[in-house]
């Protein structure tokens, strides 16, 4: 890994060269009533996992995604839902969003079925008005840009598209990828929201780049592969000079205009890579398997 002047991790080592603070637990939030959910088998049963969460940018409050069809919402300094926020879907939510200026929560989901199509919701925060979008199947990943004007939704359609925030409408889209074996894992806006990186759940980091104002595809690398892999992000460093992505084992650092890697791949997982974070100041990337981690520097 070669991003920038903090101290990295030699490959191997299972030290990070930062000091770490301990973490601290503050409050536990619990879905004291689970909607009711059908498993794939058709019973109906409690679901009381959370698929997926984001912060509003005050720090005061999060949104939460579940199996239960339900997107609710969170006041963190008392510690329990904000009931009259809660949204409630007609499908499974995987994955949800908030907009860097609070004022937008994207949530997208469906039932893990390829047969069936997916469910895609842009609500606005204050108002409470929710704009259901259409998506042919489940939706997997979902990302907005940071000049929130637009957002990204991928799918198990293998395909990626673009929408305007405001109006709900389809600007972008829907680009395909290439590999036809795998659907959509993980989808990143570039900082400068002109591209978009988009990562396969399966195979050896299959990545694309596309061109938003072209609408075409500008440089793809990795190779498709049957079966399928923990869907951990894909991120931009500064000034878009990069793209961190993980896969299987590895982490690596790409070049985003040729994809081409930058320094040697991070290899110490002893396990499939099933998360990855970057500090928003791009000095400092986390990766995780099971119930182990990694600090390595950017």
């Amino acid at each position: 890994m070669s991003w920038g002047d903090a101290p990295a991790m030699v490959p191997g080592s299972t030290q990070p060269s930062v000091t770490a603070k301990k973490l601290i637990e503050v409050m536990t939030l619990d879905c004291e009533e689970p909607l009711i959910a059908c498993s794939p088998d058709g019973k109906r049963k409690k679901y009381p996992y959370f698929d997926s969460i984001s912060y509003f940018p005050n720090g005061k409050e999060m949104v939460s995604a579940s199996g239960d069809r339900s997107v609710r919402r969170w006041d963190l300094q008392a510690g329990k839902e904000i009931e009259e926020a809660r949204i409630v879907c007609q499908k499974g939510v995987l994955a949800v969003a908030v907009s860097r200026d609070g004022r937008w929560v994207v949530a997208g989901g469906g039932d893990l079925s390829y047969d069936n199509p997916g469910e895609l919701k842009a609500c606005e925060a204050e108002t409470g008005m929710v704009k259901t979008l259409d998506h042919l199947r489940t939706v997997t990943c979902i990302d907005i840009s940071m000049d929130n004007k637009l957002f990204a939704s991928g799918s198990m359609d293998r395909t990626v598209r673009i929408w305007n925030l405001n109006t709900g409408e389809l600007v972008a889209g829907p680009f395909e990828r290439g590999d036809r074996i795998s659907w959509v894992g993980a989808v990143r806006f570039s900082q400068d929201s002109k591209k978009l990186a988009v990562k396969s759940t399966a195979g050896t980091c299959p990545i694309e780049v596309w061109d938003l104002q072209k609408q075409n595809l500008d440089v793809t690398v990795g190779k498709p592969n049957v079966g399928f892999f923990p869907n951990t992000p894909v991120f931009w460093t500064k000034k878009d000079r990069s793209i961190v992505a993980a896969s299987t084992f590895t982490v690596y650092e790409f070049n985003s205009s040729t994809l081409e890697t930058v320094g040697a791949p991070f290899g110490a997982h002893t396990r499939f890579v099933d998360g990855l974070a970057l500090s928003f100041d791009c000095a400092l990337l986390a990766s995780v398997h099971g119930l182990h981690h990694q600090a390595l520097g950017v």
